[in-house]
């Protein structure tokens, strides 16, 4: 008669699980059968798994803590689960907060106490999409994980202080993954490739430089989608001649190449067309330009940084809200990424197109430049001075300084060095810089306020 004890069938249920992975393995798409194994196959993610990186260290300490990894899809977040399991030797189970209910969350913390107690193993519990968890379901774990009973690997694309409750994130260690690289979507294409035993290296296929930059530009860091690509050009090729060519490339994506060179001309046509077209207050054509730089894939944080040096350069104080609009954008990019990010990029584009224009910042700053490099560092006048410490109020720093504040907020005093004492760098062209401009001519103009005598020797009053 077999043995009944609940260690010996968990044993056996392991086992199982064991056969029918092995048994349907060569059944897998590509992506799951490339999915890496150990730390050291992992592809991207540098900051975390990098050597001496945080998550790195924890995995390897083989005591792992439950933890939520914060990322977008094809990042690594699942793979990242079963390599936790795999160099800790636990039992990996993985559950979609999308099907799963309590009752199975329970199920499987009860297997998990099982398996701990009896057989001295932990369960890697992955919970694949867990900011789709009720409270209910999300209040169920908390035991499990409080007492160690399973270590949780949740994974979710929102942002977990939004998604996830307060007791389980605080039980937590929250990593945030990157988008791949193309870079490193490429490195794992040629992996894929060449690996005879789980991958295509079995195949005479062949692959151009272009296509395979193709399929990595295009996915937007998604390894999977990569991977799926990458396996439906082959099917196609092995069909025909063996080789993965552009176009091969594109009717695996379903989707045409543009012609754009990320470090070539196109690259710097289409950029200088996107700003000028901002320059030129013409909203249509840069929501072109931007749409071709993002199909293209342009490196969305290059763009964003161009609209935030454009707010300034050529909107400036005749719209001072154009700097808040694409530096808000920026952030949009770092906290929603893309695909939804590009609604916040084209909402920045159309609002600097449309703005008024104006580089009067600009050019007070260039001429101010030309000015430095002309007279050198020309000494600070003497009521400008830091008078803070004895030893400079000794040599009459700050002495005659006359504080606007005592003169209703404006008082006429010299503020640039002699040499420069009648120069004039900013010169208001439109837009809201024009009122602030004349709001600054009444001032000089009113007579001084009659508040105090002005008398400050050190700077703040």
């Amino acid at each position: 008669m077999w043995p009944r004890s609940l260690a010996w069938q968990h044993c056996l249920v392991d086992l199982f699980d064991n056969a029918l992975e092995a048994n349907f393995a060569g059944y897998a798409p590509l992506a799951a059968r490339m999915r890496p194994r150990t730390l050291d196959e992992v592809v991207g993610q540098r900051h975390l798994i990098g050597k001496g990186r945080a998550l790195r260290t924890l995995i390897e300490s083989g005591e792992p803590s439950s933890v939520i990894l914060w990322g977008p899809a094809g990042s690594g977040k699942t793979t990242l689960a079963g390599v936790i399991a795999e160099v800790t030797e636990g039992h990996f189970e993985a559950m979609s907060a999308v099907s799963a209910g309590v009752a199975e969350v329970r199920k499987q913390i009860k297997a998990g106490q099982d398996r701990l107690s009896q057989q001295g193993k932990r369960t890697i519990l992955f919970l694949d999409e867990i900011h789709r968890f009720n409270k209910a379901q999300q209040d169920a774990l908390l035991p499990a994980v409080e007492n160690g009973w399973i270590t949780l690997v949740g994974a979710t694309t929102e942002n977990p202080s939004f998604e996830v409750n307060s007791p389980l994130m605080s039980r937590s260690l929250l990593f945030r993954l990157e988008p791949l690289e193309d870079e490193d979507i490429a490195a794992i294409l040629k992996a894929a490739l060449a690996d005879s035993e789980r991958g295509l290296g079995g195949l005479d296929v062949t692959i151009d430089e272009n296509a395979l930059h193709h399929i990595a530009a295009k996915v937007g860091g998604d390894a999977r989608a990569a991977l799926n690509a990458l396996e439906a050009a082959t099917m196609i090729a092995t069909s025909g001649s063996g080789r993965i060519d552009l176009a091969t490339a594109e009717e695996a994506l379903q989707r045409r190449a543009l012609p754009y060179d990320k470090a070539g001309d196109w690259h710097y046509d289409v950029i200088s067309a996107f700003i000028k077209s901002m320059r030129g207050s013409d909203p249509d054509a840069a929501v072109y330009w931007l749409a071709r730089m993002l199909d293209a894939g342009e490196d969305p944080r290059f763009i964003a940084r161009r609209m935030v040096i454009f707010a300034s350069e050529d909107v400036g104080n005749a719209d001072p809200t154009a700097l808040q609009v694409a530096v808000a954008a920026h952030h949009a990019l770092e906290f929603a990424g893309l695909p939804e990010a590009k609604l916040n990029l084209a909402q920045a584009a159309t609002y600097l197109a449309s703005a008024p224009k104006s580089n009067a910042a600009a050019a007070a700053l260039w001429a101010a430049e030309e000015d430095v490099r002309a007279f050198g560092p020309l000494p600070v006048p003497g009521a400008l001075r830091d008078s803070h410490s004895p030893a400079s109020r000794s040599t009459g720093a700050g002495r005659g300084y006359r504080y606007p504040h005592a003169f209703g907020g404006y008082v006429e005093q010299q503020h640039l060095p002699d040499a420069l004492r009648d120069r004039s760098y900013y010169r208001p062209i439109t837009g809201r810089e024009r009122e602030l401009a004349e709001d600054l001519d009444e001032r000089r103009s009113a007579p001084p306020g009659s508040a105090g005598d002005g008398a400050g020797d050190d700077g703040t009053r």
